[in-house]
């Protein structure tokens, strides 16, 4: 958890909540959530990870009772109103709400579950559709701001699914976002969460290729980049990752592996609506370069890293 800017809780009335995946972005997701008052049920697939987590949050501000862990995501939904999520991919995903020990199974009545996983938008409508047959209430919700978002309680969140259950899940899930808005129907939360990735990744190519020429040509990067920066250039890539870039560092936040995964479901999905995505196809071969180059924990800023 960042203490460089402390997260400010709106009112809520506290919950009782699980969180599934504690990996990067939900360890501290699932922090902000106790922090904002409310009981906190961790479940990890590696045990050891929800072990710390309870570890560093002991307790619930609420009446509630203390946090605690679960063996199974079963276990760890069972007394839950609302269940967030944060794992890898679709087959994540699915070990973790189907089967007998999944978190349907546990699921009271009229529970809600909000996935934050970056996945495909078939599979948040197949579990919607499913959960919807148990009784059950299913929000795609994808995250944007990475590390340092999640860290800071800052996300920009955007979901898909039933108005009804995200209302309900909005004043719960604000304790680690900064935006939580409903864009559609069951899936329209990942599609968005594609769209955000295509111009990251567009974004990411054109730094790298600018910063590339300039050192080429003999130019101080930095101070050209505080100059286009006030200027029509201003992104939030510039801004955060430019003179990392220029630095030659890229440990930071979203991991290569990962924006190639995003981008798979990305134009995968362009083959299924018909969408053409010349530069983003490309984008991604130049990822697949950067993971033949040893940087698949590379941050997606390391793009410049094959053009030196």
């Amino acid at each position: 958890m960042s203490s460089t800017n402390p997260k400010s809780y709106e009112s809520c009335p506290p919950a009782r909540v699980a969180f599934l995946g504690l990996g990067v972005m939900g360890y501290p997701m699932a922090g902000h959530l106790t922090l904002a008052g409310h009981q906190v049920t961790v479940y990890n697939r590696t045990a050891a990870k929800s072990i710390a987590w309870c570890a560093e949050f002991p307790g619930s501000a609420s009446e509630n009772g203390p946090n605690g862990q679960a063996a199974t995501p079963r276990l760890a939904a069972q007394h839950a109103d609302i269940i967030f999520c944060c794992v890898g991919n679709d087959d994540d995903l699915r070990s973790v709400t189907i089967g007998p020990d999944g978190a349907f199974a546990g699921m009271k009545p009229g529970a809600i579950f909000v996935d934050h996983t970056t996945a495909s938008a078939n599979v948040a409508r197949e579990l919607s559709a499913l959960a919807r047959h148990q009784g059950l209430h299913f929000v795609d919700a994808p995250v944007s701001g990475g590390q340092a978002g999640a860290q800071n309680g800052m996300l920009t969140v955007m979901c898909g699914g039933d108005s009804t259950a995200f209302e309900t899940a909005k004043p719960v899930a604000m304790a680690f976002s900064r935006a939580f808005t409903l864009l559609g129907d069951s899936g329209a939360g990942q599609l968005a969460k594609m769209v955000n990735q295509i111009c990251i990744a567009g974004l990411v190519q054109g730094l790298s290729e600018a910063i590339a020429f300039g050192q080429q040509a003999g130019l101080d990067m930095n101070q050209v980049l505080e100059v286009i920066g006030k200027g029509a250039a201003q992104s939030w890539q510039l801004d955060n990752r430019g003179k990392t870039m220029v630095a030659d560092r890229f440990d930071f936040g979203f991991a290569v592996d990962w924006m190639r995964k995003d981008l798979g479901l990305v134009l995968d999905e362009a083959k299924q609506n018909g969408a053409r995505l010349p530069v983003t196809a490309l984008v991604d071969q130049f990822y697949a370069d950067v993971q033949h180059m040893g940087g698949n924990r590379w941050d997606t800023s390391s793009l410049i890293r094959r053009l030196k």
